[in-house]
């Protein structure tokens, strides 16, 4: 397994996420127990990216390497998570071990890059699917749907409910996503501090240089989890962010390969069983009925 990623990512990791070692540990045991089956033997069409990443025995996957039950770095720097499982699922139907596949950090603002200059093959990095990215590369699934919610310091001492109540606040969130740009467009009183990974934006929220973070609301659970007490949600979801596969604008053949596996996935409960043992161990909550695949 090879691992790429950025190693100014991780100084501002340690006191965030301190707490989810115990989740991390157990994470990587039962993922390790209940690794998808690997599909033996597999044909695809000559000249395919499904033939080529068979016959390579391996594949480059874009992730985040900072969000508790998504996609978080343990302790060896291999991340775990949904979106990690996710992963081994579409690699095992290319007949690919999780051990072979190449594991490359991303961070919101270079997910499009990443895929366009082929750095990888695909990113599962809590990747919300929307018309100005579909301009630029293409997305399987979706096989999630968040919504953007806010994290406050514990005592909501500033008394946020919503997303209304962000005027005149310091409110951070990171380059290159949804959230942010939802805040510029539709919350403009808001005064936003931008980073490059969410848990440098946990840092500034501790350490009283912001009022508020917003993101998607389960990578806003992950951050509070690890928090040692420090943070809660607000827990008024104000939009819908469903979670994509990107890969390569114009592969539809990949993108339909894909979208079957995610349908199987669905249909046969290795997609819940993947939710239960990663994000569903830090949101206490039962994996939701699956989202309808949109293929555009």
């Amino acid at each position: 397994m090879r691992i790429t990623r950025y190693a100014a990512t991780f100084g501002a990791l340690g006191l965030v996420l301190a707490g989810c070692s115990s989740e991390a540990g157990q994470q990587a045991a039962e993922a390790t127990a209940n690794a998808p089956e690997v599909a033996q033997d597999v044909e695809f069409p000559a000249g395919s990216t499904m033939a080529e990443l068979a016959e390579a025995g391996t594949i480059t996957v874009g992730t985040k390497f900072d969000q508790p039950g998504f996609g978080l770095a343990n302790p060896q720097g291999v991340p775990e998570g949904f979106d990690v499982e996710v992963t081994k699922i579409i690699a095992g139907e290319l007949g690919i071990a999780p051990e072979e596949i190449e594991w490359k950090e991303t961070v919101s603002a270079n997910r499009e890059s990443f895929i366009q200059n082929g750095d990888v093959d695909i990113v599962v990095a809590t990747y919300t699917i929307n018309d100005a990215r579909k301009q630029l590369i293409d997305f399987a699934g979706p096989y999630y749907v968040a919504g953007q919610d806010i994290m406050v310091a514990t005592g909501n001492p500033l008394a946020i409910e919503g997303p209304d109540d962000l005027a005149g606040k310091r409110v951070c969130s990171v380059e290159g996503s949804t959230p942010a740009q939802n805040i510029r467009d539709n919350y403009p009183e808001a005064q936003l501090t931008l980073f490059d990974v969410y848990s440098k934006c946990a840092d500034a929220l501790r350490n009283g240089q912001v009022d508020a973070v917003t993101t998607d609301n389960v990578i806003l659970t992950g951050l509070v989890q690890g928090g040692q007490g420090a943070f809660e949600l607000v827990g008024n979801p104000f939009t819908q962010e469903p979670y994509g596969i990107g890969l390569t604008k114009g592969d539809d053949e990949f993108r339909g390969f894909i979208n079957d596996t995610l349908e199987q996935a669905f249909e046969d409960g290795s997609w819940a069983a993947a939710w239960d043992r990663t994000a569903g161990a830090i949101t206490g909550e039962p994996a939701p009925e699956p989202p309808t695949v949109d293929r555009y």
